[in-house]
């Protein structure tokens, strides 16, 4: 298998892949230093570390990975926490950065499994995905040009990656949804302020914080759409986050640090149906983008590998293809799920231009909290189903 980007997606299909004896080179357009640095999600589910575990890949993570069971939202100056742990079967997250993952993912493929990854390639081009023999063809870092010839491609190189262009136009079809709003992502060297995740709603807009390691904190602020970073100075970035975050009648005090990185995230939503197109099948964001609200993306990349090296696996030591026709159902179930319930959420913590549409947003927001089948749904979802 010719597998197209090394994010959590590709790597995780190339060690099960791996583990069950079949060959695979990945591809990759940054350095290994690059992938192994870039900060992105953080939040693990509990299906998702126990599918690492069963094969290995875990060990680091379960030895340092924070554990979160509840969260907390803030509404007007008030807190108020769901144990969600509690309310699903005593599930909870693990809080590991996403750079973590892929160093870990690396380690083992490469340095204990053997597993090949060409870094630094481009012009990746597809031959043949409609056919029983599709190729890779590449530059190296070295300027030299090579050719793979496999039975089938894995497309795991992001929305703008070349795999999901490969496709023939009309071949699928895209759903997309932009939801009327936008993030600024803030990282900061900033020790995290709070033992849970925080969803605050304020007047003037959603601010979370969330946790990452501790002496390292994310944060996100809801901001006007087509707003820019060169707006957002460190100042006022502090200033707007203890305004949202704050509590009434409580000595909480919100954390500062250097602030490391700030870019503004476009919430949008993508679905590819189906998920394969011949022998290329594409995995996390080159099949399905969606908002940064309720912590899905890395989790659902993660499913679709192990969904994927199942389905190859069976193929390779069988010759059935049940698994590789039924790929793109499978994955899509979880997909739309996810993409409900983050639309859910999104409908929830922010707030909308239209004052109706706010009131809304706070009516479920404060059934929610009050409600403990509300709060059931939630947790889980939340954390997985």
């Amino acid at each position: 298998m010719g597998i197209v980007g090394a994010g959590p997606a590709g790597l995780t299909l190339g060690n099960l892949l791996r583990e069950a004896g079949i060959p695979c080179v990945v591809l990759e357009k940054g350095t290994r230093e690059y992938i192994e640095t870039r900060p992105r999600a953080g939040v693990l589910e509990h299906r998702a570390v126990q599918m690492l575990t069963e094969h290995g890949l875990a060990d680091r993570l379960l030895q340092e990975a924070d554990r979160h069971g509840a969260c907390e939202f803030r509404v007007n100056g008030e807190a108020y926490e769901v144990d969600y742990a509690t309310l699903y079967d005593g599930q909870t997250h693990y809080i590991y950065p996403q750079q973590e993952v892929v160093q870990d993912l690396v380690r083992h493929y490469v340095d204990e499994r053997g597993g090949d990854v060409r870094w630094g390639v481009t012009d990746v081009q597809l031959h043949g995905i409609e056919s029983s023999e599709p190729a890779l063809t590449w530059t190296n870092a070295d300027g030299t040009r090579e050719r793979l010839d496999c039975s089938f491609i894995a497309g795991a190189d992001g929305f703008h990656g070349v795999t999901r262009q490969s496709i023939p136009a009309g071949a699928v079809q895209e759903f997309s949804h932009q939801h009327g709003i936008e993030w600024l992502s803030v990282l900061a060297e900033a020790p995290p302020s709070t033992h849970k995740v925080i969803y605050a709603l304020h007047p003037d807009g959603f601010a979370g914080h969330m946790l990452r390691s501790s002496t390292v904190s994310r944060y996100y602020l809801q901001v006007p759409v087509d707003d820019t970073v060169d707006n957002w100075p460190d100042e006022r970035v502090w200033s707007e986050l203890h305004k949202r975050l704050a509590l009434r009648d409580s000595d909480w005090k919100l954390t500062e640090g250097r602030i490391v990185e700030k870019r503004i995230l476009d919430m949008r939503s993508h679905v590819v149906e189906p998920m394969n197109h011949g022998t290329l099948y594409l995995l996390g964001d080159a099949a399905h983008i969606i908002t940064p609200v309720g912590a899905k993306g890395m989790n659902l990349a993660l499913h679709d590998a192990e969904v994927l090296a199942d389905a190859v696996t069976r193929y390779h030591r069988t010759g059935d293809e049940t698994g590789l026709r039924s790929y793109s159902e499978v994955c899509l179930r979880r997909v739309w799920r996810a993409q409900e319930f983050s639309q859910w959420m999104v409908f929830m913590i922010h707030r909308s231009p239209e004052p109706f549409l706010s009131r809304l947003g706070q009516a479920r927001l404060e059934h929610l909290i009050a409600s403990g089948s509300s709060a059931g749904y939630f947790a889980q979802n939340y954390v997985g189903p």
